[in-house]
């Protein structure tokens, strides 16, 4: 007589997962990463921040160039993201998942510089869509009082009072990006300095001003 068959054993633990539970645990692993680079962050790692920026900057710049369409502006947008979201992060709740906070900021920054420029790019009310979903955008409140003009030549003067206090290889790039309009390319061949030098001034040169400006630029 042939033995007994044997019943098939169900599935163990370290069987092959599926595919939704690989990308459900590596979420899981990426938000644990977040978590753990943040706390570092906001004990004064800076090493840490940067580890998220690398982590999430060509998926911010993918985003933003969705909205702009110029490559020069968007690596800025890129910057001040990334800058606002380090100034903000005390206040990031981890219930979220750390992009879509980062990607609401780098947006809704997108969207300030837009009206400001009155960019025709696309359309606010359409959500943009991102590996991680789509995002819609909030709409700061434009409307008019009637102490704005005021309001805004106090932050003017505040801001160059900030620009002028920079050290002088940051002022000079600053200046010449901001007031003179010019792009990366043209600041480093004036300059006569690799376009990744002045990417990196550009940068500290901003996150130097964000920290001089936090508090002032409040009172106003």
């Amino acid at each position: 007589m042939p033995p007994p068959r044997t019943p098939a054993l169900k599935q163990t633990a370290g069987a092959p997962k599926t595919k939704e539970e690989v990308l459900a645990q590596r979420r899981l692993d990426s938000r644990a990463e977040d978590s753990r680079l943040i706390k570092a962050a906001l004990a004064g790692d800076q090493a840490s921040f940067r580890s998220l920026m690398k982590k999430y900057h060509d998926q911010v710049h993918s985003l933003l160039y969705r909205m702009v369409h110029d490559k020069d502006e968007v690596e800025d947008l890129t910057q001040e993201a990334f800058i606002k979201a380090f100034q903000s992060l005390r206040h990031f709740n981890e219930e979220f998942a750390f992009s879509t906070w980062l990607y609401k900021i780098a947006t809704n920054n997108c969207i300030d510089y837009i009206r400001k420029k009155k960019l025709a790019t696309f359309s606010i009310d359409k959500p943009i869509e991102s590996k991680d979903g789509e995002y819609s955008f909030e709409i700061p409140d434009t409307t008019y009082q009637p102490d704005t003009e005021l309001i805004a030549g106090q932050r003017s003067r505040v801001l160059e009072e900030a620009i002028q206090s920079l050290p002088e290889k940051y002022r000079i790039v600053i200046l010449m990006r901001h007031t003179e309009d010019k792009d990366y390319q043209e600041i480093a061949d004036e300059l006569k300095l690799p376009l990744g030098t002045v990417k990196a001034h550009i940068f500290r040169a901003r996150e130097l001003l964000y920290k001089k400006l936090k508090r002032k630029i409040h009172q106003y």
